[in-house]
């Protein structure tokens, strides 16, 4: 069986799009997937399942969570070694000045195209910094998000679904999923 990490985009943010993560357990259960368990009350899951189309699965997870909570929220996937990938990827490991709180990964359901890519290349709103590689987005806060306009800006531009984790819960995450493998 695989194991897989599945990102809910907007869940519990701003008392919104609220989920009581026992109660998302059970869905996803529901939904045939073994050894289901939640990371923080943001929406994340990890899980084993013989699903190989992990397309289709992501739209199954919106849809059940749709007819049982009354909203759909994006649902991305990545297995294990998908997030291992994302880890070893990390474009700010050699560097001493980033603190893991500050920086973010932002997971796409697709690629961007090199237009896509090349408008956030321009975008300038302050001291951040911005790497794409892939279906992922990484972004280094050293004042801190809470004031940064950077995310709006790529909310604006990307016209694509996706949702963010800071590094300590995408590193977390994965010592999860290896203790499934």
């Amino acid at each position: 069986m695989a194991v897989i990490v599945s990102l809910l985009r907007g869940v519990n943010v701003g008392g919104h799009n609220m989920i009581k993560m026992d109660s998302l357990r059970k869905l996803y259960e529901s939904l045939g997937l073994h050894d289901v368990q939640t990371y923080v009350q943001s929406g994340n899951v990890v899980f084993r399942t013989n699903e190989k189309n992990l397309i289709q699965l992501s739209k199954r997870i919106e849809e059940a969570i749709e007819r049982s909570f009354g909203f759909r929220p994006g649902v991305i996937v990545r297995t294990a070694a998908e997030l291992a990938g994302v880890i070893a990827r990390n474009p700010f490991s050699t560097r001493k000045d980033i603190h893991p709180g500050k920086l973010l990964v932002i997971f796409l359901g697709e690629s961007l195209d090199s237009k896509a890519q090349d408008e956030i290349g321009r975008i300038k709103a302050g001291a951040e910094e911005v790497c794409i590689d892939g279906r992922e987005l990484y972004i280094y806060f050293p004042d801190g998000m809470g004031r940064s306009k950077l995310p709006a800006l790529l909310e604006k531009t990307l016209k694509k679904s996706g949702t963010g984790r800071n590094w300590n819960s995408v590193t977390r995450l994965l010592e999860m999923a290896r203790k499934l493998e």
